[in-house]
């Protein structure tokens, strides 16, 4: 497929539509995106139907309708899709958050730890997360790499965490 140029409006709205999808794993009513990302119902579904077009989501008919992304949605988002991917442990001002993952960590700086920063590329929302709150991310599955740090910023859109690092450790061995 192609490379879609989405709108900041259309890109919030598709990846909310695909968080919530992933936490219920149904269709999503059009008013739950509304309220998550602060707009009016009505300008969601106009949104959806240029989408529809787009053929970056499909609609679901009837009560327990609603709207549901397509593959294609989570090639624009630049999502990976996995069957069962390795799940990379994420806590949240001490407590451990179970409806995200961490789907990629972007070291940025190293060169000097005292003032290197990551960026935290979730499969879950960030909408929860807010500057100056703490955050560990790991052990990873291999390196058993993990970072502690402060956020510094988030990406909605992309669900991005921006974090000042206060520590990274990654032992050679258990």
């Amino acid at each position: 497929m192609s490379s879609i140029e989405l709108t900041d409006s259309q890109k919030k709205i598709l990846q909310e539509l695909v968080d919530l999808y992933r936490e219920s794993e149904s269709a999503v009513k059009g008013e739950s995106i509304a309220e998550m990302v602060d707009r009016n119902p009505g300008t969601i579904r106009n949104q959806m139907q240029s989408l529809k077009a787009l053929q970056l989501v499909e609609g679901v008919p009837g009560p327990k309708g609603g709207y549901k992304p397509t593959a294609n949605a989570y090639s624009a988002l630049d999502i990976q899709e996995m069957d069962e991917p390795e799940t990379v442990p994420l806590a949240h001002n001490g407590e451990p958050v179970d409806n995200a993952n961490v789907q990629e960590i972007d070291l940025i700086s190293v060169h000097h730890p005292e003032k290197c920063r990551a960026e935290i590329h979730l499969q879950g929302s960030v909408r929860e997360f807010h500057d100056g709150d703490s955050v560990t991310v790991g052990p990873t599955p291999k390196s058993h790499l993990v970072i502690e740090g402060v956020i510094d910023g988030t990406v909605d859109t992309d669900n991005v965490l921006v974090l000042n690092t206060n520590g990274m450790r990654a032992p050679a061995e258990n």
